[in-house]
């Protein structure tokens, strides 16, 4: 999940899990860009971005519907995704005059589905707040793939400044040329390549991932958790940037953090609750997705517009 949110690609604001500067716990050692974690796991030399190849097809993944049996169990041991689960991180990012912002995520994962491609994807429903103030909010889109890896099939966010909507860079698979990324591999492994994590050339979203540790131990409000991988992403925009995504089996997610003297925002997250939601709470985070979607039909009309409505997911998920 982007932690952006989670959303764009890696800008002053997570997009999608586009987590935060919390005093440090006991169990932590510190280490480079603000990142904390000890263990005695394995890791790969900082990753790069790709360097341009000058057609989008060698910047991006093979993408086939075929290979998508059962796309809407997300059950990745690193990023499962199940209906009704609320995510939510703490954190802060650095302004330009050095001030450091309060700044929130919460991911909802909603049960609802978005055919995408011929392929029927989970919806997440994610909220960005700075200062308090909602600076974007965020439908995304995932699938997984019959050998267990876990793609990102577009997104649509929705950027604000004093409750007014600034911008909505929408990409979705197979509109626009964008194609869909991988999220998480389905076994993670140090030393294997980078991969794309979306090509939406319409809003210039180039994001990469590729695998920098496994085997950590890191601590986040919420808990302690051992055999956590992270990620480090990079995008062709920024120059010398990552953003250190942990993720902890069976939970997913837990921080965020960055490295490079190309960081900007030095946006840092932490996952400070996992909560399951009730009934009427996920009727509430349902209404809310289907309300934002409405406003992404009106406002993306040469990508969102192109897509078919939003369903229930099935009831038989998971069996």
């Amino acid at each position: 999940m982007r932690l952006e949110t989670f959303s764009g690609s890696l800008g002053p604001q997570l997009a999608s899990l586009c987590l935060a500067s919390v005093a440090a716990l006991a169990c932590q050692s510190q280490s480079s860009g603000g990142v904390s974690s000890e263990g005695t796991g394995t890791s790969a030399q900082p990753a790069q971005a790709s360097a341009p190849a000058g057609k989008a097809a060698e910047e991006h993944e093979d993408f086939d519907p075929k290979t998508f049996g059962r796309p809407t169990v997300v059950d990745n041991a690193y990023i499962p995704m199940k209906p009704g689960t609320r995510y939510t991180y703490e954190g802060t990012t650095i302004e330009d005059d050095g001030t450091a912002v309060p700044h929130r995520v919460v991911i909802n994962v909603t049960d609802l589905t978005k055919v995408i491609g011929g392929v029927s994807s989970v919806v997440t429903w994610d909220l960005d707040y700075s200062d308090n103030e909602l600076v974007e909010a965020e439908l995304a889109f995932f699938a997984q793939d019959n050998d267990g890896n876990v793609w990102r099939m577009g997104e649509y966010p929705e950027e604000y400044e004093d409750a007014k909507l600034l911008a909505a860079p929408t990409w979705i698979h197979g509109i626009e040329e964008a194609v869909a990324g991988i999220e998480m591999r389905a076994k993670p492994e140090v030393g294997s390549p980078s991969y794309s994590q979306g090509w939406g050339p319409g809003v210039k979203f180039t994001d990469r991932g590729q695998v920098d540790q496994v085997g950590q131990k890191t601590c986040v409000p919420a808990k302690c958790y051992e055999d956590v991988v992270v990620i480090a992403e990079v995008s062709g925009a920024e120059k010398d940037a990552q953003q250190l995504k942990h993720f902890a089996r069976d939970v997913g997610n837990i921080r965020v953090g960055w490295r490079g003297t190309g960081e900007k925002t030095k946006e840092t997250l932490e996952l400070t609750k996992v909560e399951q939601l009730n009934a009427a709470a996920l009727a509430e985070v349902r209404a809310e997705a289907l309300k934002l979607e409405k406003s992404a039909y009106s406002t993306s009309k040469n990508v969102y517009a192109k897509t078919s409505p939003l369903e229930p997911a099935p009831s038989a998920q998971g069996e």
